[in-house]
């Protein structure tokens, strides 16, 4: 049997929505970005939420009319050609293997420091092996562990949120924490400490931390009733950014003052723990990262991997990534994906400030890059769509085509303002991103040329047209 099949249910795509969007960067990266721009990160992370909420918006109604595994690619391969499916694709794809060398990575730190028997890589090969073994075994699997790390992470935000409001509030029973409360967001050097363009600077810090939102489309695919998986994926992705990122990081600079040593030795959440005496604050903390952590991988590996069985279904990879198994599980192209993990896991132990930091930084911008393809590509497919099946259009990006334009607009605003930042390797990133990118670019047109000019040439046909582009 060939094909992917519908074995995820209703409650494992409600999970892997919300869970999409609460990423390991989220306790990780945060303490940084507080750092630098104060409690003003949080209007950092409103900015990059209303602007994640937007593009899902725009992905969200290319879904729904055509549901696929391929997902944005797809809808890139049919609205703009196959050099930006092709292209957007495979560096989608080289994002999701090098997270899953870093994840691995921060999972086997967490590991060895509760079981140091284990080494570090010994810990991120049984990792990269358990989660490798879940995938392969169906895609209910998959969808049945990740409804149960997304679970954790939602259980475990939602009562750090009610938590730590009672202390801010000082309603919290047994805890007194003469730290916490309002005055934390004005009183050490004011709202913004470090002026308004840190603000720019924190959303250089937490925008990578968002990445995952888009996973609940391609997943749909394998979902009973795709459509309406999408439709109620993407209306609730307000509340869920609002919530996760904005309520929790609410909380962080409330209960403690923005410039607390501890926040930054710490890590943000542990150390808002630690201010209200819960015992054990840090290891808590260590299994919810690991969680999150395990949570990515597991997402990881699965993005990755129908992304490559999408390419290879196209025409765009090899035919071997669009074969599945009786289960209708696409082996190869999971194999492939997990062994380039294991490939940058090495470099990360054998040279990690240089192959590795290299493979981190080139691939650091691709979500801003995905982000402009899903922009572009919604300006095209709606017209399509409104010609040729107008009634498929059931989610529709507000305001259209003026919002499009103005949220591909701050995405190249971001761009640029990362490559005038020299302070934060945002420079570096970009500059190395579009090098891959332009690499992939190459051989996308290299590959649509001689595909154009080869197939019936020894006959005295010429060499065939570009085929119009059809509704979904």
């Amino acid at each position: 049997m060939t094909g992917l099949q519908a074995g995820l249910k209703n409650r494992h795509l409600s999970m892997i929505a919300i869970g999409g969007v609460i990423g390991a960067g989220l306790f990780v990266g945060s303490s940084s970005g507080i750092a630098t721009a104060g409690p003003g990160i949080l209007l950092s992370y409103a900015l990059v939420g209303t602007l994640v909420v937007l593009v899902m918006r725009m992905l969200g109604e290319m879904s729904a009319a055509n549901p696929t595994s391929g997902s944005f690619s797809a809808h890139a391969d049919r609205a703009l050609g196959r050099w930006a499916g092709f292209s957007i694709g495979w560096l989608y794809w080289f994002f999701w293997v090098v997270v899953l060398a870093v994840e691995a990575t921060a999972g086997a730190k967490i590991l060895e420091g509760w079981i140091p028997a284990v080494p570090q890589w010994g810990w991120a090969l049984i990792v990269m092996v358990v989660l490798t073994a879940t995938n392969l075994v169906s895609v209910g699997s998959y969808g049945e562990f990740e409804f149960w790390f997304a679970g954790i992470k939602v259980v475990a935000i939602g009562a750090f949120i009610i938590v730590g409001a009672l202390a801010v509030f000082g309603v919290l029973p047994g805890v007194d924490s003469d730290k916490a409360g309002l005055g934390n967001l004005t009183d050490h050097g004011g709202f913004l400490p470090h002026g308004p363009g840190a603000i720019l600077t924190g959303v250089l810090l937490v925008v990578f931390s968002f990445m995952g939102s888009e996973i609940a489309t391609l997943a749909a695919g394998e979902s009973e009733d795709p459509q309406r998986a999408v439709t109620k994926s993407t209306n609730s992705i307000i509340w869920r950014i609002g919530v996760f990122y904005l309520g929790s990081i609410f909380i962080v600079v409330t209960l403690l003052p923005w410039d607390d040593a501890s926040i930054k030795e710490q890590g943000s959440y542990v150390a808002a723990l630690d201010s209200l005496g819960i015992a054990h604050a840090g290891q808590i903390m260590n299994f919810i990262v690991l969680t999150s952590v395990l949570s990515c991988l597991n997402s990881g590996l699965y993005t990755a991997s129908r992304m490559a069985f999408s390419l290879g279904e196209r025409g765009d990879a090899p035919k071997a990534f669009a074969k599945t198994t009786s289960r209708g599980v696409p082996l190869t192209a999971i194999v492939c994906s997990v062994v380039f993990g294991f490939v940058a896991v090495f470099f990360n132990y054998k040279f990690p400030d240089s192959v590795f930091l290299f493979l981190v930084n080139s691939s650091g911008a691709v979500a801003l890059f995905v982000w402009l393809v899903i922009c572009f590509s919604q300006l095209r497919m709606r017209r399509i769509i409104q010609a040729e099946a107008p009634e498929k259009l059931v989610v529709k990006m507000w305001l259209y085509p003026y919002l499009t334009w103005a949220t591909a607009a701050l995405i190249v605003f971001v761009l640029g303002y990362m490559l005038a930042d020299t302070e934060h390797d945002g420079r570096e990133t970009v500059l190395l991103s579009l090098l891959v990118a332009a690499v992939v670019l190459a051989i996308a047109f290299i590959k649509e040329r001689v595909r154009r000019g080869a197939p019936t040439a020894a006959e005295g046909v010429p060499a065939e047209t570009p085929a119009k582009v059809k509704a979904p």
